[in-house]
């Protein structure tokens, strides 16, 4: 709690489930800022880089825009405008369902498979970087108690 209390500059002890509660919120700030950061040479977001990799596991298979969402790991993005980001970066292309034309579907490009196997190895070693500090025991456990903290 004392590391905490630094962090937020204040002799105040605040009840355990809030400093927990505040605590992940700051961790997710920091990591998020260590991911933009190796992103930012690949000229990708998270949430761009977060499609690419959804698309990627379309194994080539169109997706639409609403399963694109639903499997977003930050569900308050906006995946149209993500998306046509995307589509001028010619990583993805967007064409009509041939069963439904009122249908849009979303596929990656080689462009956008070979752009995501750069990237690949530098948020690896960035989210070990990141984790450096728990063993993998730890880290299972902690993914354990996450899946918990999850199922309220």
């Amino acid at each position: 709690m004392k590391e905490l209390n630094k962090i937020l500059k204040t002799k105040v002890n605040l009840p355990l489930p809030q400093a927990t509660v505040i605590h992940l919120f700051h961790t997710n700030s920091w990591m998020k800022d260590d991911l933009l950061t190796a992103l930012k040479p690949f000229d990708l977001s998270i949430e761009q880089f977060n499609v690419l990799r959804i698309l990627r596991g379309q194994n080539g298979n169109a997706i639409n825009l609403q399963d694109i969402q639903e499997r977003m790991v930050s569900k308050m993005s906006n995946t149209t405008r993500l998306v046509d980001k995307l589509i001028k970066k010619k990583f993805v292309k967007r064409t009509i369902c041939k069963t439904n034309r009122r249908k849009v579907e979303i596929v990656i490009t080689e462009l956008g498979l070979e752009h995501l196997q750069k990237v690949d190895p530098t948020i690896e070693s960035t989210s070990t970087d990141i984790t450096k500090n728990l063993t993998q025991e730890e880290l299972m456990q902690l993914n354990t108690l996450l899946i918990k903290l999850k199922n309220k």
